[in-house]
């Protein structure tokens, strides 16, 4: 078997750190991940502005809308992602992003929908690397009911 032909396998180590650092930086961002319906708008700067929407939450489960709001920037390009937290094991995992539905583990390439072998690894990354802007930034936070 060639080394194009080998089946991605994720390596759920880095993955569960990944998902786990993604939890406490959440707790980090938000002052209050338990009341549903409630939404934060972050703004960055002049031009950058998000909004994490609570909506869903679970004894041991609160499920987040992470959108951008920008009117000069078309949807498409917005990045939009749905966000699962896990409170029982501490992770929060990316389990839609741009509407695309759920993700697989990992995917053969090339396919139908040109997502990458390690796509959920990498929305996970990203996830991790837009809260840690956020928490560099000390971005200005309003939350409504």
């Amino acid at each position: 078997m060639s080394n194009q032909q080998r089946k991605y396998v994720p390596h759920l180590p880095s993955m569960q750190a990944t998902c786990e650092l993604n939890y406490a930086r959440f707790l980090r961002v938000l002052p209050d991940c338990d009341t549903q319906h409630l939404a934060f708008e972050f703004t960055i700067g002049t031009h950058l502005s998000y909004r994490i929407t609570l909506t869903e939450t679970a004894r041991y489960t609160t499920t987040l809308m992470v959108e951008q709001h920008n009117a000069s920037t078309p949807d498409y390009l917005k990045p939009s992602m749905q966000v699962r937290l896990y409170h029982d094991a501490r992770m929060a995992e990316v389990i839609s992003s741009q509407n695309t539905g759920a993700f697989a583990p990992s995917y053969t390439y090339p396919n139908r929908n040109m997502r990458q072998r390690n796509e959920k690894q990498m929305v996970n990354q990203f996830l991790g690397e837009w809260l840690q802007f956020c928490l560099k930034h000390q971005p200005t936070v309003t939350s409504e009911a």
